[in-house]
C-alpha cells in the first residue's frame, strides 16, 4: 500500500510539472511570435524611411546636377557666340 500512495504522489507532481512545463512553452511561443512581429514592424518602417529619404536625395542631387549643367552650358553658349566685327 505505502508503494502504490508514493507512485501516486510522484505521478501526481509529474502531471502538475508536466502541466506547467506545457505552459511555460506556450508561453515562450507566444513571446517568440511577439518578438518576430514586432522586429518585423521595425524593419519595415526602417525600411520604409530609408527609402523616402534615399528617394528625396535622389531626387535633390538630380535637380542639383541639371541646375548646374544648364549653368555650365549658358557659360560654354556665351564663350562660343560669335563676335560681331
Amino acid at each position: 500500500m505505502r508503494r502504490i500512495v508514493v507512485i501516486a504522489v510522484v505521478f501526481m507532481g509529474a502531471t502538475v510539472v508536466y502541466g506547467q512545463v506545457g505552459q511555460d512553452l506556450k508561453a515562450a511561443g507566444k513571446d517568440t511570435k511577439d518578438a518576430t512581429v514586432s522586429g518585423a514592424k521595425k524593419t519595415k518602417k526602417g525600411v520604409k524611411k530609408a527609402y523616402k529619404s534615399s528617394t528625396h536625395a535622389v531626387k535633390k542631387g538630380t535637380h542639383k546636377v541639371a541646375n548646374e549643367t544648364a549653368k555650365g552650358a549658358d557659360k560654354v553658349a556665351d564663350k562660343t557666340a560669335s563676335k560681331p566685327q
